[in-house]
């Protein structure tokens, strides 16, 4: 799952995966995996303290649309399910990610995405 951040300026939170990672170099929502027992909003809520260091109540997540790839090969399809949010607690600062920015929709249209950010890209209102 991930999260479209949107701050009050109406600007939303981008991270740029670290380069020695898959994708390494370019630019995502913010999240991550649901762990065994958690249902989708509690594991955003803890990979978001985990990787930005916002704390969000999992009230505040809205479901907004969902990414998927079919897999191949011996990979394992993947589903991303984006949850939008505009309040939280706390500063966004880079834990795992090379980077953060703050992006208006045009702006984001244009960064170097993963192709299921892309997909997800189009549920924001722009």
């Amino acid at each position: 799952m991930a999260a479209a951040l949107q701050a009050n300026d109406g600007r939303w939170l981008m991270q740029q995966r670290p380069l020695a990672k898959q994708h390494g170099g370019l630019w995502e929502f913010p999240g991550g995996k649901v762990e065994h027992g958690e249902n989708p909003r509690d594991a955003l809520v803890r990979e978001l303290q985990e990787e930005i260091a916002l704390a969000l109540h999992p009230g505040d997540l809205k479901p907004v649309g969902f990414a998927e790839n079919g897999g191949r090969d011996s990979h394992p399809g993947i589903v991303i399910l984006l949850y939008s949010a505009t309040r939280w607690q706390g500063e966004a600062i880079a834990q795992e990610a090379a980077e953060l920015g703050w992006f208006d929709r045009s702006e984001m249209a244009e960064l170097p995405k993963p192709p299921l950010d892309v997909a997800l890209l189009q549920f924001l209102a722009g």
